[in-house]
Order: C-alpha cells, then structure tokens, then sequence
C-alpha cells in the first residue's frame, strides 16, 4: 500500500493517470467507481460498461459524475478518453479494444460473458483485474496462460477474501514462517439457502439476491478458497473443506479439539495436526461463527527454535502453528489498488500458479428431474463444493461455474455431486472450449464428450 500510493500520487502530479475501464456496474461495481472517483488520486475510470447502459450512467452520477457521452464505437470512445470525457456504452468489447486504458476490472460475476471479455481484453494487450471468482475458479488457469502469452497481468483483487488471504500469505512467508493453512471466517454456511430465503437481506443492502444466496449457501466462498488454492499450490483436506462451525457444533468442537475457547481464531490453531498439514503441503479452509468475522486468517509454522522463542515472546503462543489474521475485507475499497499494483508494478495480487489444485463443482441442493434446466449460480438447484482437481477430473465432475444453463438427463438426488454424464450442455459456449482446453493444456484430463 505505501509504495502504491506513493507511486499514484507521482502519476497524478505528472497529468498522467492510470486509465480504468470497468466491465459491469452493479452494487461492487458502483462501489468501485465511487472509490476511484473521489478517493484515488492518480487514476481516473474513463469508461464503463452495463448492458443496461442507465446503469452505467448510475454508477458515475453516484459518484457525482454528471456529465458522460454515450459511445457506439471504439472511434468514439478513442476521442472521449483523449478529451478527458467520461464514457458509457452497452458494448463490452469497446473497452477490450480502445486504445487509452491501462487496464479492465472485470466485475460481471458471470462466467460466459467474462470469458468472451477477458479473452478480448488479453488481444489487445490490456490488464485484466478481475472481481469475478466465479470465472476465476471455473477457467483461470487457462485464461492465465492467454495472458502470459500475451505479456499482460490477469490478477484477482485485493479487498475480497482470496486477495487478503494472498497478502497475508505473502506477509507470513516473508518473515519465515510457513503457512499450512489459509481461511476464511464466515458467519453463515448453509448449503440449502436460496433465493427465497435470502430475498430481505438483498433487499435491504440492495445486491443481487442470486450473489447473497452464493454467499449463504457455500458457493462463494469456495470458489475464493479454490482461488487460494490454485495461487499457493496448497490442497483441501476434504471435498467440501474441513469448515468446522461454531455455530451448529461449538461444544462438540471444543471437547474434541480440548480447545480453551473465547471465540477467537487465535484459540483455533488446534484443530489442525500439523503433520498432516506438512504431507499434504497446505491446505485451504474456513470456519464459521468465530472473531473476528468477516476476516480471513493463516496458521504457519517455524522449524528454528530461536524464532519459536521470539514468537512466543510477542503472543504468538508456543505453536507448533501460529495465527495470523486480517479482522476484516474492504471489498470495492481496495480494488483500485490491486490496479494500481498491476499497471505500475506488474505485481499480481493472486493469480493461478499453473495446473489448478482445488475445483468448484456442482452439487444438488434439491432433489432434481431428468429434463429440467439448471439455474443460475446462487439459485435453487445446485451449490458448489471444492474438489480437488484431480479427483474433479477423474470422476468427470461437473464444475459448478458451468453448470447454468446445463439439461439433466437423469435424476440427481439431493447433496449428489453432478457429473458431466448427468447432463447436456448448451451448445456453443466458449467457457466449455476453454475449460476443455484447460483441461488438456495440463493433462488433466482427456477433451471431455459433448464439449
């Protein structure tokens, strides 16, 4: 952060911004602009994209940006950003391709669509900071190959969970210890939650009542322990994680783990055997109704004795793990530093290493027909878990990201994992191309049948 804002503050005295553009402008991405609008000095957001170009417009007059010019083509939006005019348009891939931006945030949420804009982004040479776990999860890794190839950053966000687990992380490895187990700490995990039952909550903080239900039911946060996963090299324990809940089972918990419990994660470095940590080289994880919530934690360990010692002089404890943690996530508050990071130091804040290590795959939330169409994500029908992905691979498993959209040729009962057997896809889509082609990029896996 302190050499960020160092570095911005010197663009903006030199009149040369970094220049954003923003894919979507829903409840994140008005934040966003508000924050780089009126609280980041040293970049300006020259153009937004929504398919409802009002709510573009929404999301410049929220942050007191009144006057805007409407663009059809990249030609006009080329003229815009050289007179210093903001622009909206319903046409996603001008952004892809003007010239005079630095980079994209991609705020859709949606898999399909991301795609076709990422891959758009990439040809023409643009950095794409994505708030977009979903697409992330489901087909990072290969779109991190395009983006290599074509010398650009695609990097996840600081300010959501993955992101401040990845600083931390950073931070633990940097002074010595060795982190075996990075989390997230949830007030709520719910797998049977939806749309219906999460309907006030959306309402009242004005989102997306399909993004709150992925939140409840389990979805989100697996696909941002995946992210984790697949930026460390770390595993899970389980499919599903261990995510042990204080909530439903706090004194069973605390007898079988002989935990001296306040109800804060420091307490909780016990419910891991650190030797299985070690074999399994990490494990990504979370816990639900402990402090401080909604933050995100790392346990490490150190081998050296003499720093054992200076641990345990500052609170740490007397390990074998120790606890690290950030009490809180700032979401939209920090994504324009995660650009800032990109363009100006081509530091990703979290990417995929390589082959993934952790999948998101679709699982029954209710007991489903043969002929009916799954829903979208955070809907009625499914909810993601995390699966290794080679077990995904090997047991053809459906991941969750694809799954909208898919027909169900049989049955499914309910808390059954799908698998690609179970269903057709819809024809055409380019996010089962590059999921088929991420698939045999790392040889995980054979071209899947129907893809």
């Amino acid at each position: 952060m302190f050499i960020v804002d160092t570095a911005l503050k010197a663009r903006q005295e030199s009149g040369n911004p970094v220049r954003v553009g923003m894919i979507g402008s829903g409840f994140m991405g008005r934040g966003i602009a508000n924050q780089i609008v009126n609280s980041v000095p040293g970049m300006e957001l020259v153009a937004i994209f929504n398919r409802d170009v009002e709510k573009a417009k929404r999301a410049y007059t929220e942050a007191g940006i009144e006057a805007f010019q409407v663009v059809k083509t990249v030609g006009e939006l080329e003229a815009a950003i050289a007179r210093g005019q903001y622009a909206v348009t319903d046409d996603a891939m001008l952004l892809c391709r003007a010239e005079g931006i630095d980079a994209l945030i991609e705020v859709t949420g949606a898999v399909e669509f991301g795609a076709h804009v990422v891959l758009e982004a990439i040809a023409h040479k643009k950095h794409v900071i994505l708030m977009n776990a979903e697409l992330d999860g489901t087909i990072g890794p290969i779109l991190k190959v395009y983006a290599d190839k074509a010398g650009v950053i695609l990097s996840a966000c600081d300010g959501d969970q993955p992101g401040v687990q990845m600083n931390l992380y950073r931070f633990v490895k940097s002074i010595g210890v060795t982190p075996l187990v990075c989390g997230n700490i949830k007030g709520l995990q719910d797998p049977y939650r939806n749309p219906t039952t999460q309907k006030g909550f959306a309402e009242k903080w004005g989102q997306n009542v399909h993004m709150v239900t992925s939140f409840a039911d389990g979805t989100k946060i697996s696909f941002e322990q995946a992210l984790v996963a697949n930026a460390t090299d770390m595993t899970i324990a389980q499919r599903g994680m261990l995510g042990y809940d204080f909530m439903r089972h706090k004194d069973e918990l605390v007898a079988q783990f002989n935990l001296n419990f306040t109800g804060h994660i420091d307490d909780l470095t016990k419910l891991y055997d650190v030797d299985q940590l070690k074999e399994l080289g990490g494990i990504v994880d979370y816990v639900v109704a402990v402090k401080p919530g909604p933050g995100v934690y790392v346990f490490g360990t150190h081998d050296d004795p003499k720093q054992q010692h200076y641990l345990n002089l500052y609170k740490l404890g007397e390990g074998p793990l120790y606890s690290f943690y950030t009490p809180y996530h700032l979401c939209h508050f920090e994504v324009p530093l995660s650009v800032a990071r990109v363009v100006l130091f081509r530091d990703a804040v979290m990417a995929p290493l390589g082959a993934p290590k952790v999948d998101v795959v679709a699982t029954a939330k209710i007991a489903l027909k043969a002929g009916e169409t799954l829903d979208e994500i955070g809907g009625y029908m499914t909810y993601g878990q995390c699966e290794t992905a080679q077990i995904t691979q090997a047991e053809n498993l459906l991941p969750v990201g694809l799954a909208d959209g898919c027909r169900l040729k049989r049955d499914v009962a309910k808390d059954q994992v799908l698998t690609y057997a179970d269903v057709e896809l819809p024809a055409g889509r380019l996010c089962d191309k590059l999921r088929a082609e991420q698939n045999a990029h790392f040889a995980l896996a054979p071209q899947l049948v129907g893809v």
